[in-house]
């Protein structure tokens, strides 16, 4: 892929969105029948299914913890998710992102309330474009409250970066190929308590500032996602009842 001249125009980014815009959302929660929980989730061309099992009793024996609940968590890229087929199975990448979806995830959960046992997240990456390992984390935070295992807060996540000297929000694959600064973060909204922080480049003290209530902004409109997919999965219909 060739780098473009510029990847904003007359303040607009190429895909047409203003820098402060989320990329198209869709979220659906209980899409799997033999999962205990799901989502799936498109964030402009990413599109994610996450699934939870559990609480269950931990196998092997040994790695039961006697006055907590384990969090495991697999993070995975299907070969046909990239334009270049990927090999099947684990790699660097996902063994990290795994751990990073992990840590950003187990804060919210009341894992005391179930020792000896594991909750297992299963996210797979059907198609990619940029920003997968918090799509992924928005998915299966949706998928736990979906398995309605008791949490504090949902995990809402989101990337921001610097595109062409601006502050951009949820990065497309070419501003995150081509841009200087890319920042996943995660968070709980309703808290305001960061689980999540990475960054790849540098931003200026002043920099970091905006880039950080940009999160929280976009944080806060996938947060109102997450909330409407799980009322429209529970609530109950007039004709139904």
């Amino acid at each position: 892929m060739e780098k473009p001249e510029k990847l904003i125009v007359d303040g607009k980014r190429l895909d047409g969105r203003a820098p402060d815009e989320l990329r198209p959302l869709k979220i659906q929660a209980g899409v799997l029948k033999r999962a205990d929980g799901s989502a799936y989730v498109e964030l402009g061309k990413n599109k994610v299914l996450a699934a939870v099992y559990g609480p269950r009793e931990m196998h092997p024996r040994h790695h039961q913890q006697p006055d907590t609940a384990v969090l495991r968590c697999r993070y995975n890229m299907a070969p046909f998710s990239v334009e270049e087929r990927k090999r099947p199975g684990p790699d660097r990448r996902s063994v990290e992102i795994s751990k990073v979806a992990r840590e950003a995830l187990e804060p919210v959960v009341f894992l005391e309330l179930y020792p000896r046992s594991a909750i297992d997240i299963f996210i797979e990456i059907l198609q990619a474009d940029a920003g997968t390992r918090t799509t992924g984390i928005t998915a299966a935070s949706v998928a736990l409250a979906d398995a309605g295992v008791p949490m504090r807060d949902l995990v809402s996540a989101v990337a921001v970066g610097k595109v062409d000297d601006t502050i951009v929000l949820d990065l497309t694959k070419e501003e995150d190929q081509w841009g200087t600064t890319d920042m996943p973060i995660a968070l709980m909204p309703r808290k305001k308590l960061i689980t999540l922080l990475q960054m790849d480049g540098h931003f200026t003290h002043e920099e970091f500032k905006r880039a950080l209530a940009l999160a929280f902004n976009g944080c806060e409109q996938i947060y109102e996602a997450q909330k409407r997919a799980l009322r429209e999965k529970y609530s109950v219909k007039p004709e139904e009842e």
